[in-house]
């Protein structure tokens, strides 16, 4: 019986695998990638996590690879440790179905560096994948030799600019031989990442895979205030009334996310934490706690968390809204999947009514829910009152800005301040309009 992956020619082993991990049909964007690649173009693929890109990239160019030749052949990146180990993993059991040994090296922070040298120096892995720092402290040495490599990937790359790992992927980039192509992935391609598209990759085929459904129908989507409450108090009660199986919490800041720790421990909670700024030693053994699910509570950063996949978070709590707003869907996205049953909970105060009208018109719906006598219960739409004197309330014509310089209106009028939101609004017709008329 013919496999839906048959279609792309790849060779029986990548069956095999593909099989042993439940692979029933190519998802969107390993329809519109595996074939390009197999093509020899260079790829700008924008998807959202959990589309299957790392297959999407892995699946053909494991099929370019010649086992024989004991050179470098691939080179991926990734901007953090945890996101380079499960890119690995995934690697390393489409390697394990060859019939000839196909070998792929990890290089990270925070593991032995000599003895990787003197791996290097007996031979040449023929798929490397690693975080950029590290890398380049290896190729620059001379250890590995990336100038055989025919494909360099780089994955997550507006994560890779945000955490400022695109100088290395750059001079990693200028190692490869001219004829090389590059494959680049990521959630957003954001401005500042155009130099570096512009200056590596010829003529590439964009393919953007939208996220339809952008949060799993799994998952119920909570919004409750924290108006007159204390935010910390209200996290420990959520996170102590459903006994979650396993509970995320995001905050913006390191800083934040210590203070939120640091509480809830003193309320006698077992917390595990997250951020840019503890060590790689540490990071990593608490990493492997969290994998053996010794903590029931997580605390992190949006940068931190974005590589963690933990199997079973019954629970995300945003004790902020995220400042980029393309981080809710990340968070979101931590929880409810393979077709589990999850909850997310966005707390939100006053200041931050823009951003949620921001988020639900990128279509996402939320449940206004409070707590009451130690339960979570459904709570009022926080527009009724817009509702109620029969306003028509569009939220697809809603203007945040507008919106906001009204609130300042009513409450300080200073000199100017209608005519400036009069000229907004005359902005924005005029920007409407030139879309209308290039369409």
């Amino acid at each position: 019986m013919k496999h839906p992956f048959d279609k792309f020619n790849l060779p029986d082993y990548l069956i095999e695998a593909i099989k042993e991990i439940g692979f029933d049909k190519p998802t969107e964007i390993q329809e519109k990638v595996i074939p390009v690649v197999k093509k020899g173009r260079d790829i700008i693929g924008q998807s959202q996590t959990g589309s299957g890109k790392t297959h999407a990239f892995l699946l053909p160019l494991f099929n370019q690879i010649d086992p024989k030749k004991a050179e470098v052949q691939v080179v991926i990146t990734a901007p953090s440790r945890e996101l380079a180990e499960q890119l690995a993993n995934a690697a390393t059991q489409l390697a394990s179905h060859s019939p000839e040994e196909i070998n792929v090296q990890t290089i990270i922070g925070g593991t032995d560096k000599n003895r990787l040298i003197q791996k290097l120096q007996h031979s040449q892995p023929q798929v490397v994948i690693g975080t950029p720092g590290r890398l380049l402290d290896v190729i620059e040495s001379n250890d590995l030799r990336i100038h055989t490599s025919q494909y360099m990937v780089v994955d997550e790359a507006d994560m890779t600019l945000d955490m400022g790992f695109l100088e290395d992927v750059d001079k990693i980039a200028t190692r490869l031989p001219e004829k090389g192509k590059m494959l680049v992935f990521s959630a957003t391609v954001p401005q500042k990442l155009q130099p570096f598209l512009k200056k590596y990759m010829h003529s590439p085929i964009v393919i953007e895979v939208e996220n339809k459904q952008i949060i799993a129908d799994t998952v119920e989507n909570w919004l409750i205030s924290t108006k007159g409450k204390n935010k910390i108090e209200l996290i420990h009660q959520l996170l102590t009334i459903g006994q979650p199986y396993m509970a995320l919490v995001f905050a913006n800041t390191k800083e934040y996310v210590d203070d939120i720790a640091h509480q809830l421990k003193k309320k006698g909670l077992k917390v595990a934490v997250i951020h840019g700024g503890i060590t790689s030693r540490e990071r990593r053994r608490v990493m492997r706690q969290i994998q053996n699910l010794e903590f029931q509570y997580v605390v992190a950063t949006d940068l931190a968390a974005r590589g963690i996949d933990i199997e079973g978070i019954s629970h995300v709590i945003n004790a902020e809204v995220p400042q980029d707003l393309d981080y809710f869907v990340h968070r979101v996205g931590r929880t409810g999947r393979n077709q589990l049953s999850g909850i997310a909970i966005t707390l939100f105060g006053p200041d931050d009514e823009q951003d949620i009208a921001l988020i639900e018109k990128r279509g996402i719906s939320f449940q206004p829910k409070e707590i009451k006598n130690g339960e979570v219960v459904d709570s009022y739409d926080r527009n009724r009152r817009d509702h109620r004197k029969g306003k028509n309330v569009n939220k697809t014509d809603f203007d945040p800005e507008i919106h906001g310089l009204r609130k300042k209106l009513k409450k300080n009028v200073k000199p100017g301040y209608k005519r400036k939101i009069e000229r907004k609004k005359e902005e924005k017709r005029i920007r409407a309009f030139r879309l209308k008329s290039k369409k």
